[in-house]
């Protein structure tokens, strides 16, 4: 008997994680957009007061982002037009906010050069039913409020990897850019420095060639 209820307890486990993972992939959005000039995400939410959060970050320079480099703003509209979220002057960050209504949401990249810059774009929209969902919908009770807020947790640790992991990309092709440019300059030094030698050698037999023409005379 303990057997059995043991077994059982553990197929509820397996079935709450499996709608679990199922329930967090309903809500989001992963994405790579190639940002010229401006470029616009939307993103539909289905209930006021859901939680918006992603992140984003450049992971592919096609030219070498200095120290002046301005950055990509990023800005969040809302159905009515109101700003609800904005960065400036960057290269990845996260967001998050609470939305003020239902409706379509406008995610935007501004990049003031001319030069394309793909961007890895994480949006999720989590809900969990409060109070008055509860008392609305007789059919939710504690127990999936309680699935939503694991949901949402998951969701928290699936973002932060996603995140972590652009990071990574955008380091190993910042690494790999810089490796191009020392091994170009090396080669540019090198070749700079045998021609160097060469003029060198050359003026110098000039040189003996007519101290000798100079002595015979």
């Amino acid at each position: 008997m303990e057997r059995r209820q043991a077994r059982s307890s553990k197929i509820h486990v397996f079935v709450l994680v499996g709608l679990i993972l199922f329930s967090s992939t309903e809500r989001i959005s992963s994405l790579s957009v190639t940002v010229s000039d401006d470029e616009c995400v939307q993103e539909y939410v289905l209930y006021e007061g859901d939680n918006v959060s992603g992140n984003f970050v450049v992971v592919d320079h096609d030219i070498f982002w200095g120290s002046d480099h301005p950055g990509l703003d990023f800005t969040v509209t809302s159905p009515a037009g109101n700003i609800v979220h904005t960065l400036k002057g960057t290269s990845g960050d996260k967001f998050e906010f609470k939305a003020p209504r239902s409706g379509m949401y406008k995610f935007c990249f501004h990049n003031p050069y001319s030069t394309p810059e793909t961007v890895s774009f994480y949006i999720h929209v989590g809900h969990i039913p409060n109070e008055h969902d509860l008392a609305k919908d007789e059919h939710l009770d504690p127990v999936n409020v309680k699935i939503a807020e694991l949901r949402e947790a998951l969701e928290s640790v699936v973002s932060e990897q996603k995140y972590l992991k652009a990071r990574d990309t955008r380091h190993r092709h910042t690494n790999e850019s810089t490796r191009k440019r020392v091994i170009f300059y090396t080669v540019g030094e090198y070749i700079f420095l045998a021609a160097a030698r060469g003029l060198q050698v050359l003026y110098i037999r000039k040189l003996f060639s007519k101290s000798v023409a100079y002595n015979r005379v």
